[in-house]
């Protein structure tokens, strides 16, 4: 019978993907950290707020591609202002940290870097720090 190697307090992360991205695969990465259980993956088009307000997750991570991405961070912080929110991005976009940050996202992060930075960015996350890939910052 396999062991359950999940310690007793995981952070729970909902993944809201974009269009053209599929979260599974960020998921099973995730899944694989001891410490991190995804509780929830949001296709596009999907509530996110509505999602973040029933499955309770710690973080909520955002594809920075989905259509009105800032409005979710919004909803995403009103709904379940208990959620730190970090946007997924593949790549810098003029005022999208500033945006992100105005709307209530605790930052934003690379989608495609390493797993285990996305790993420690949640971690960070959780603790209340603002949490931004250096490849964003101006």
């Amino acid at each position: 019978m396999p062991r359950n190697f999940r310690t007793t307090r995981s952070l729970r992360v909902l993944l809201a993907e974009g269009p053209g991205t599929h979260a599974g695969a960020l998921a099973v990465l995730l899944g694989l950290e001891p410490d991190l259980d995804v509780v929830a993956q949001v296709a596009p088009g999907a509530d996110v707020g509505a999602a973040a307000l029933t499955a309770c997750p710690a973080v909520a991570l955002l594809d920075a591609d989905r259509p009105d991405v800032l409005a979710e961070v919004a909803a995403v912080c009103g709904e379940a202002p208990e959620c730190r929110v970090l946007l997924l991005a593949g790549s810098a976009r003029p005022g999208l940290v500033e945006g992100a940050l105005a709307s209530g996202a605790a930052g934003v992060v690379l989608r495609d870097g390493p797993p285990g930075a996305l790993a420690d960015a949640v971690r960070r996350a959780v603790t209340g720090e603002a949490v931004t890939d250096p490849t964003f910052e101006p």
